[in-house]
């Protein structure tokens, strides 16, 4: 379970985290919230990119804030970016095993975690194939190999899913849902579509403006008039 109290972010006189308290139970979990709601910010912290004001942050029980960020990495946190990240001059292998080699698992098993971690994700092609050479979904999904390798804790996801036409996003899903079981991480999945946060979370938080506005089983947090008013639409768009 991740547990966080009164996590409060400032940005000279922007606030995009205001006293926000959530948990995140094991499984997988959705963030939500229109853009500038302070999602990225969430993640940000959670990965030692942003020092925060005010406020903890325990996963597990452990207090991920008075780590550094090396060694939350090594701990078992793993996010992907809106951005990609995985390195395009290099193999599909070595950019999983890029990561590897900064976790905790023991480099006598890389290969064959990294083997596992690429297959885990669906990238069947070979994996000495650079991934500059990859479509847009197979570098996505690179990337979330990145995040599932080894032995990871919390696997973070920042958008896994944007510009992706439905079918793959269909593949995506089941993936994601496979995570906690088959890689034993906690998900905290961000994405604007909602029928992938739907199929994939069984609870879901809701910030707007930096304010946590919802949260709960993710089926009564889509009906909340609260969140319909302010990220989803009117209420005829569910």
């Amino acid at each position: 379970m991740i547990e966080i109290t009164g996590l409060t972010v400032h940005f000279g006189g922007v606030t995009p985290l205001d006293d926000v308290s959530m948990s995140f139970p094991t499984g997988t979990c959705g963030l939500i919230g229109p853009n500038g709601a302070g999602k990225t910010t969430f993640f940000n912290v959670l990965s030692g990119f942003i020092s925060p004001a005010a406020g903890s942050a325990r996963a597990f029980g452990t207090d991920l804030l008075s780590m550094p960020n090396y060694r939350r990495a090594r701990w078992g946190l793993r996010r992907t970016f809106q951005t990609e990240q995985a390195i395009e001059a290099l193999s599909v292998f070595d950019n999983v095993a890029m990561v590897h080699e900064h976790c905790a698992a023991k480099q006598s098993a890389r290969r064959r975690e990294v083997l596992d971690a690429i297959a885990f994700v669906g990238l069947h092609g070979d994996p000495d194939e650079r991934v500059g050479t990859l479509d847009a979904r197979d570098r996505r999904l690179v990337e979330i190999a990145r995040a599932v390798v080894g032995e990871p804790k919390v696997v973070l996801l920042d958008e896994p899913a944007a510009g992706l036409p439905e079918v793959e996003t269909r593949h995506l899903s089941d993936m994601i849902q496979r995570i906690p079981e088959h890689r034993g991480a906690l998900v905290i999945l961000v994405d604007h579509d909602m029928s992938l946060v739907s199929a994939c979370c069984q609870v879901t938080a809701v910030l707007d403006f930096g304010k946590l506005i919802a949260s709960g089983p993710t089926a009564e947090v889509l009906r909340n008039e609260h969140v319909m008013r302010a990220y989803l639409g009117t209420e005829d768009k569910l």
